[in-house]
């Protein structure tokens, strides 16, 4: 039986390979992907708040971007380089979900403390995620780690270089 949308979220949060294997193959799960990545576009464009509006639609629109173009790059080198056998959906669905720990950027939030706990999460989380996505990765691909690790890599050094080449991002 499948969990629930929540409940992917922190099995995905807490690096259950579990959870990303019943994400991987429930195409239903898309949906709830895209889900995860809209809340943390939406958690990244409410953590830009001091940054005015446009400071928050670029925050929401470079992850939205940014994340697109990560499972695109990480698909195709996992699977025309590294030998993996995934669909695109299969790697969309693994890496949408490993982004749910990014929520946590909500705590920038907290008055007179945010910016601290901000400052301190940020690399936190992105070690997290990039961790996250390399579980879901490997198990989408049906990969070794180090491929994974590579390919996940390779995927978030092209999101980091959109991001320096397009201002703003």
């Amino acid at each position: 039986m499948a969990r629930s949308f929540t409940d992917r979220m922190i099995g995905a949060a807490t690096l259950d390979v579990a959870t990303f294997e019943e994400v991987e193959h429930d195409e239903s799960a898309t949906a709830q992907a895209a889900g995860v990545i809209a809340l943390v576009a939406a958690a990244q464009a409410g953590a830009a708040f001091g940054a005015g509006p446009i400071g928050m639609a670029r925050a929401a629109g470079s992850q939205l971007i940014g994340v697109g173009l990560w499972c695109a790059i990480t698909y195709f080198i996992g699977t025309r380089l590294f030998g993996g056998q995934a669909t695109v959906g299969e790697v969309f669905r693994t890496v949408g979900f490993a982004l749910s720990p990014q929520i946590l950027v909500l705590l920038a939030l907290l008055p007179l403390i945010g910016g601290l706990i901000g400052f301190a999460l940020s690399p936190i989380l992105a070690i997290w995620v990039l961790i996250a996505v390399v579980i879901g990765v490997r198990q989408a691909l049906d990969v070794s780690t180090g491929k994974a690790v590579m390919a996940s890599l390779l995927g978030a050094v092209a999101y980091v270089a959109l991001s320096i080449i397009v201002p703003g991002l």
